[in-house]
């Protein structure tokens, strides 16, 4: 089998290390990294032989594919330069920060014919996966409605420790609208297989704080789907307010599923049954239904789970490394990427527009110039 020869774009990438580290005839060879101290460092944790300070330098050396972790404005540049190049791209969220640079980016996977993979790792958690399995199954009837919730405030991560305006400040909480939806809109869209988003609106109390950014103070976004689901999508980055940023309920013809709101609590699911009739059902622990847990997380190794959060970052390295393998593209491909990454995109369109509703592009194989257009 031949060695993969991986480098990592962006520091924050080591989050994938461990991972990449448990894949058979992997090797990372190279990273790069503005911050020659901070690069120094990693190098000599990890042992990596080669450094880079320039992007395009690390992509005339021998590597096959590239993890891109930098900050968001500079995914789609990087990830066509590195299609360019000939390698292939996971690409960390969100996919891009205009709906230009979502065209762009479909357009140079489809010429490049490369390997595009989204790093939406919230999706791989075992909750995710468990409720994606008894979805498929059947077991939660009919699905209609889905809620995902990221609480996480950024306020220290505004300014960098040197003094310098981080660029959170600007493509983050710079503008309005939903500007992180992937963590939520990635996993409830497993729940309803074979579907797509087709409009949104999104609504905002408003600013109450005294940063001075543009960020609203929470944005909730109403997604609507091809097949006439509802998801409700929730993300706030500014208020006071414990993180909370895996929080998910699910709704069916036949039950429930939702997850843990706090520390000590847990997830949950509720089916109707005789020890459960419609009109007084109880709540199981998700413990009680691991059986639809895939079986590669039923027999995870301990050094597999380790690579965080409950092994999801090791099945998504897995799944990447197998679709270069296979010179394919992977489930979360091009298209879902843009999809739910243009759903942040458009909020803020629609938030400035006191919740106007706005359509969602299809995003596909070659879809036609006409269509690549925001229809208000």
């Amino acid at each position: 089998m031949k060695k993969i020869k991986v480098g990592i774009a962006g520091t924050r990438g080591m989050s994938t290390l461990m991972g990449l580290n448990s894949i058979e005839d992997v090797e990372i060879t190279a990273v790069c990294d503005l911050d020659e101290g901070h690069l120094k460092d990693i190098a000599e944790k990890t042992g990596v032989q080669k450094t880079y300070r320039v992007f395009e330098d690390m992509l005339e050396s021998d590597i096959d594919a590239v993890i891109i972790s930098t900050p968001m404005q500079c995914h789609v540049p990087q990830t066509i330069a590195a299609l360019e190049a000939g390698k292939h791209v996971m690409s960390e969220v969100t996919a891009g920060v205009s709906m230009d640079e979502l065209w762009w980016l479909c357009e140079t996977v489809e010429k490049y014919k490369k390997t595009y993979m989204f790093a939406e790792n919230y999706i791989y958690a075992p909750k995710v996966q468990i409720v994606k399995n008894m979805v498929r199954a059947g077991v939660f009837g009919d699905p209609y409605y889905a809620e995902g919730m990221y609480m996480h405030n950024i306020g220290d991560l505004f300014v960098y420790p040197n003094g310098k305006t981080s660029w959170r400040s600007y493509w983050q909480c710079g503008i309005r609208g939903n500007f992180y939806p992937t963590h939520s809109l990635g996993p409830t869209m497993q729940w309803f297989p074979d579907d797509r988003v087709t409009e949104i609106s999104t609504f905002s109390p408003g600013i109450y704080n005294d940063i001075g950014l543009k960020q609203d103070s929470g944005t909730t976004t109403m997604c609507r789907t091809e097949k006439g689901k509802l998801i409700q999508i929730r993300t706030d980055c500014m208020s006071a307010h414990p993180h909370n940023m895996d929080s998910y309920y699910f709704q069916g013809t036949k039950g429930a599923f939702r997850s843990k709101a706090h520390g000590e609590d847990i997830d949950r699911i509720s089916l109707i049954g005789e020890d459960s009739p419609i009109h007084n059902m109880k709540w199981k622990n998700i413990s009680e239904f691991t059986d639809y847990l895939p079986e590669r997380y039923k027999n995870a190794t301990e050094e597999q789970k380790k690579a965080g959060h409950d092994g999801g970052d090791f099945f998504i390295v897995e799944d990447f490394i197998n679709a270069v393998r296979d010179n394919k593209q992977p489930e979360l491909d091009v298209y879902k990427a843009c999809e739910w990454t243009a759903v942040g995109l458009l909020s803020g369109i629609s938030v400035a527009n006191n919740g106007r509703h706005i359509e969602v592009p299809h995003f596909r194989p070659n879809t036609p110039v006409t269509e690549k257009i925001i229809k208000l």
